[in-house]
């Protein structure tokens, strides 16, 4: 963070000193709300939840070096007390965004968000100095303290918003007030919370409202592929930038095609230039993805050529996305358990098919949370997919979702042992260590909270132990 005296961080978050000797001291390390990340120089956020309260590590952080506690009552030790700690987080980062240099680019979408920041940060940080969200810490509390990890150094803070609801977007836009806004899809993905597209196109479309008008530097950035994206142009004074696969698009993808190994290679056309990219990540959905990010880089004021090499050279930042193991057997583990909806999965399907050419698929699925009574038919969707692409092998992980899952491949002629309904993801690990072939390709993908990230794990220490079927 940008050095800050407490009496400052007080006055921003309208918080009351306690125990602090000397107001003049300035916290110039990290703002952390994990006690293990305090050091010296740090402010540490004490949040009380339902199993760990933060203000019980306060002595703790003191002691490693921490400046103060932002808290909701005295601790003992230096502390600012706030009535509540998360709208503190919040009007502190505001102020902190507000004295930096740097471009703030925020992104949103039902699918491919974390996948595209990544991007956009590996292209941008090529030309100078970028801060981005991990992982996909895109909340009311992971994104200001993304943005208050930037320094006087940083010139691009990318952050990525999730939203779970109307007004959700808004509330993270007026934290960090963006400059440049990438609206990626609207898709399924919490179809269920929101209750229909419209909703979710509604909640997504709330980023290019919070951008600046055009004279005053803001720009949207859309994706011309996506009819709800598309329309909301209509509801920015923001320039507008379209990417995609269209022909209309400003920055667009001809000549697409994938890689024996499933990797996406394209020519790029951007309105200065064009050059050819082959991306090092697999299964074609990463084109609209790669394509984002170029419009981003390009608008920020790189070249062609320049966002070609740096998108050819990116790789996957952040676990457990389409996370590609070669086991010594030659089984390819393909761990893509992060999360899932049906776009993501279908998609994750399709890059299955395109790497296994040749070779025995398998395709480990569980279920796909939030889809309210959507969840039969996008589950059912998800089964006959896995079967019209040809997947060898589908195992079906889970409860009724998975029985769905089964259901939709049987119904589209799978049959015998082509599909599988097991019950946990143990039952899928031993099931697969006593059928897996050298040379197969398993792709293994499920909503978060189903946990099959255990049985990509599994297999892959599996293949360095050598337990593999010589059938």
């Amino acid at each position: 963070m940008i050095a800050l005296p407490l009496a400052e961080i007080a006055e921003v978050v309208g918080g009351q000193t306690h125990d602090i000797p000397d107001p003049s001291v300035q916290v110039t390390g990290p703002v952390v709300r994990d006690s293990r990340e305090a050091g010296p120089g740090s402010l540490f956020v004490a949040f009380a939840g339902e199993r760990v309260d933060g203000h019980d590590f306060a002595a703790a952080v003191v002691e490693a070096g921490a400046v103060a506690v932002l808290a909701t009552r005295p601790v003992g030790v230096p502390a600012i007390v706030v009535d509540d700690v998360q709208t503190a987080l919040g009007a502190l980062a505001r102020h902190v965004v507000r004295r930096l240099g740097a471009t703030l680019v925020a992104l949103t979408g039902s699918a491919g968000k974390t996948s595209t920041k990544d991007l956009i940060a590996q292209v941008l940080r090529r030309k100078a100095p970028t801060v981005f969200t991990p992982g996909s810490l895109n909340n009311e509390i992971g994104l200001p303290l993304t943005a208050l990890s930037a320094t006087e150094e940083t010139r691009f803070l990318v952050l990525e918003m999730g939203a779970r609801g109307i007004g959700h977007i808004s509330y993270l836009a007026g934290l960090t007030p963006p400059k440049v806004g990438l609206v990626l899809n609207v898709g399924s993905a919490h179809i269920g919370e929101f209750g229909g597209r419209e909703q979710i196109a509604q909640a997504k479309g709330e980023l290019v409202e919070a951008l600046p008008s055009e004279a005053d530097g803001g720009t949207a950035i859309l994706n011309a592929d996506d009819p709800y994206v598309r329309a909301m142009a209509s509801r920015t004074k923001a320039k507008v930038i379209f990417f995609g696969e269209s022909g209309e698009a400003d920055v667009r993808a001809e000549n697409v095609r994938l890689t024996d190994t499933g990797q996406p290679s394209f020519r790029l056309h951007t309105p200065s230039g064009a050059s050819d990219v082959t991306m090092r990540l697999y299964g074609e959905h990463h084109v609209s993805n790669a394509l984002a990010a170029a419009a981003v880089a390009h608008e920020l004021g790189m070249s062609a050529d320049e966002i070609a090499v740096a998108l050819s050279e990116a790789g996957s930042l952040s676990r457990w996305r389409m996370e590609v193991t070669e086991r010594p057997d030659g089984v390819t583990v393909v761990n893509d358990a992060y999360n899932a909806n049906p776009e993501s999965m279908k998609a994750a399907l399709r890059a299955l098919a395109a790497m296994g050419k040749g070779r025995r698929t398998w395709a480990v699925l569980g279920k796909m949370a939030e889809l309210g009574d959507e969840a039969l038919a996008e589950h059912d969707a998800v089964g006959r997919l896995a079967v019209r692409l040809n997947v060898s092998k589908l195992v079906a992980v889970g409860g009724r979702e998975a029985a769905w899952l089964q259901l939709g491949a049987y119904n589209e002629g799978s049959w015998g042992e082509e599909s599988v309904h097991v019950s946990d993801a143990q039952a899928a690990v031993d099931l697969l260590r006593s059928e897996l072939r050298p040379g197969d390709v398993v792709l293994v993908k499920a909503s978060r909270s189903v946990g099959l990230e255990s049985v990509a794990q599994a297999l892959v220490e599996s293949g360095a132990e050598g337990e593999v079927s010589a059938r």
